[in-house]
């Protein structure tokens, strides 16, 4: 329980100080360190596979995709692009910040998750189960989400291209 907290402090910091840092650096700095809390739960409820996937994916793929991007565009592009907040903005985002929540505790009173409690599964399921149900293409088995990742690692790889591809002067 004292390790989750650390890593829940850790995540929550690390995510309110990646959103609210005006530094592009930083921002990818926090965003990595938000990643690697995350793998540190997945280690922590032993689901080894899913943190190493975390840490080599995501921590280590696209993190070091976006600081590869954010490298090749010039310094010119980056000193003075800070953003001004509207009032109009923060409204519209506090609004549909609050109906994300609204539904997401919809959703959570719907299907009775709140109240399950410490369900414990009677057996543990075999290694060869979950495999299975990793890269199956059945009910519930979780193919198409691997797919989609690697369409984004694809999307981050091109869009990496486009930004170091140099304009042509004319």
């Amino acid at each position: 329980m004292i390790m989750f907290c650390i890593l829940a402090v850790v995540i929550l910091g690390s995510a309110v100080m990646c959103v609210t840092t005006t530094r592009i650096m930083r921002a990818a700095t926090f965003m990595l360190f938000v990643l690697f809390g995350v793998a540190g739960l997945y280690f922590l409820l032993d689901y080894t596979y899913l943190g190493a996937a975390q840490i080599s994916v995501y921590a280590g793929g696209v993190t070091m995709i976006y600081v590869f991007a954010i490298q090749l565009v010039s310094k010119r592009t980056l000193q003075g692009l800070t953003e001004r907040i509207k009032c109009s903005r923060a409204i519209w985002g506090g609004l549909l910040a609050v109906i994300g929540c609204a539904t997401v505790v919809l959703v959570l009173l719907k299907n009775q998750f709140l109240f399950v409690g410490n369900a414990v599964p009677d057996a543990e399921l075999p290694m060869k189960t979950i495999g299975k149900a990793l890269v199956g293409s059945g009910r519930y088995e979780y193919v198409l989400a691997f797919e989609f990742i690697s369409l984004f690692l694809l999307a981050c790889i091109i869009g990496g291209l486009v930004v170091s591809r140099k304009e042509e002067e004319k």
